[in-house]
């Protein structure tokens, strides 16, 4: 099954395509591909009691009121999928909150790797019951919002007497050139980086750490914990160590988080074939959680950990407290609105529109993200290389973040980026890339667009949007009436995706159209002010 899945995932890339003018399919090859979702297919390490530091109340202090629900009804009753361009069997298992073996099971597939567009797929029938009421954690305590950057990552892990205070893993980082440079960092610098990178709050992380394997509370965790908190090691023999495991996590919490807030997610299915409708008064910090812990867990085992104070929500007060108290909720008012943007390069330079909404970090984000490159190419063959090509700021505002192929510019100015307005910049070369604390306004250079950062095959710019620390989804194809959200709109040109298409889709501005896709050969992706 696993060889089947890469199959599948690879012919979802080879067929990933847009259209074009006259409405033929275009072939668009991924440049910014993010590390692929494989979930495992044995269940996780079992859950570890916590340690007994703060006990739950008996009694709750405070009851979360529900959220609205996402949708009039939880989900239409539809039994079949008409296959489009660029659909895989793992995308529309994922578009109808199924797994890939459950339509497997349902389609007589002469060969599953490859489908034509117009065929129809037939789905698992629309559950009945939901997943419990319980509420486990706020947004504001899900993604790295305000009030996170207050949390002191290093000193909370030293004062823990588990693993988590002692442990190393090497970490790959992508260079300018493309090549990868390796680093060993702690465990606190690599709960630090995977909450900036994903944008999800450290506690989270760590709660679960300690959860799956007692890394905060336990010095010598047995057996393969030590390696495989949470992906067995038998599962993802390329997984080995603390940041490939935890970014699995992190994306496959965002998977949950975005997927049922931004692209339709109503149904839950577990590994023994139970399927339920996520209940209607849920919010999307509690729905990503009950996502994660149902990966490859039976019914039974699910329940325990997720329907009440007894289950995970028991070990993250034991120790970061009640998650509600302080917290930022809803953390993106439903009428936000995003200030003026222009395009993130000079008048006059014609760059080229290569990918268009997809995840922000990760496949698992919301599709926040565009790409560019830039005007200039290499004509000896060289994909990744420092562009003599400017990446200006898109507003004024101050920088907060200028690392690793990444530079974030804070638009509220408080240097925060888990708070209001940021965007996100990724693949800028060190090379007079701007510095952390710089004040700058609209036009002004951010650095040179290169594969530095991230995942990159070749020279080009990747640029979000987050407001209080969640991705904002470039076009939100999914979002209820009463909870919408900004189309990104820099300088007129506005976002138009394709529902489950991810890179896919166009750019428009008072009747003109550019068409996402890969290269510098034709003209429907070249865009100029």
């Amino acid at each position: 099954m696993r060889l089947l899945f890469s199959l599948l995932m690879l012919a979802g890339i080879l067929m990933g395509c847009s259209l074009s003018a006259d409405n033929e399919p275009r072939i668009v090859y991924i440049t910014a591909t993010p590390q692929s979702a494989l979930l495992p297919t044995t269940p996780p390490p079992t859950a570890i009691p916590r340690v007994d530091l703060s006990p739950v109340p008996a009694v709750q202090t405070f009851f979360p009121s529900p959220n609205p629900p996402r949708f009039e009804t939880a989900t239409d009753a539809i039994d079949t999928h008409t296959v489009r361009a660029g659909d895989t069997l793992y995308g529309i298992a994922q578009l109808y909150g199924t797994t890939l073996d459950s339509i497997l099971a349902l389609n007589s597939l002469e060969n599953p790797n490859v489908l034509e567009i117009g065929q129809q797929i037939k789905l698992p029938a629309i559950p009945t019951e939901s997943t419990p009421a319980f509420k486990i954690i706020p947004d504001g305590r899900f993604v790295r919002g305000p009030g996170s950057d207050e949390f002191d990552v290093f000193t909370f892990i030293n004062q823990q007497p588990g693993y988590i205070r002692f442990v190393t893993d090497t970490v790959e980082t992508r260079q300018q050139d493309g090549s990868i440079l390796e680093q060993t960092l702690t465990g606190a610098q690599i709960i630090n980086q995977v909450a900036l990178e994903y944008s999800i709050d450290p506690r989270l992380l760590l709660a679960l750490l300690e959860y799956r394997a007692g890394w905060l509370s336990n010095p010598n965790p047995p057996g393969t914990l030590k390696t495989h908190p949470f992906i067995s090691p038998f599962e993802s023999s390329n997984r080995d160590g603390l940041y490939k495991q935890l970014t699995w996590a992190a994306n496959q919490l965002n998977f949950g988080y975005y997927g049922w807030k931004y692209r339709g997610w109503t149904v839950l299915e577990l590994n023994d074939g139970t399927r339920l409708l996520y209940h209607a008064g849920l919010n999307a910090g509690t729905v990503a959680l009950q996502y994660f812990l149902s990966i490859n867990q039976t019914y039974p085992q699910w329940l325990p950990q997720i329907a009440d104070v007894n289950g995970f929500y028991n070990v993250y007060y034991a120790y970061f407290g009640d998650p509600y108290a302080n917290v930022v909720d809803p953390i993106v008012p439903s009428d936000l609105q995003q200030p003026p943007l222009t395009l993130p390069f000079s008048p006059g330079q014609t760059w080229f529109f290569t990918g268009g909404a997809h995840g922000g970090w990760g496949s698992g984000s919301a599709w926040a993200a565009i790409d560019f490159a830039p005007p200039d190419e290499r004509t000896d063959g060289v994909f990744c290389f420092i562009s003599n090509f400017w990446v200006t700021a898109v507003a004024p505002g101050v920088i907060a973040r200028s690392q690793n192929g990444a530079v974030v510019l804070d638009l509220d100015y408080d240097g925060d980026e888990s708070t209001g307005w940021v965007i996100f910049y990724l693949h800028i070369a060190t090379q007079d890339r701007v510095a952390v604390g710089t004040r700058v306004n609209t036009g002004d250079p951010i650095g040179r667009a290169s594969c530095e950062g991230g995942f990159s095959t070749a020279t080009h710019l990747h640029i979000a949007r987050k407001y209080n620390g969640e991705w904002i989804p470039a076009d939100c194809f999914v979002c209820p009436s009463h909870d919408t959200r900004p189309v990104f709109d820099l300088g007129g040109w506005k976002v138009v995706g394709i529902n489950n298409q991810e890179y896919q889709g166009y750019l428009e501005f008072n009747g003109e159209r550019r068409t996402a896709e890969q290269g510098r050969v034709s003209l429907v992706n070249r865009i100029s002010w």
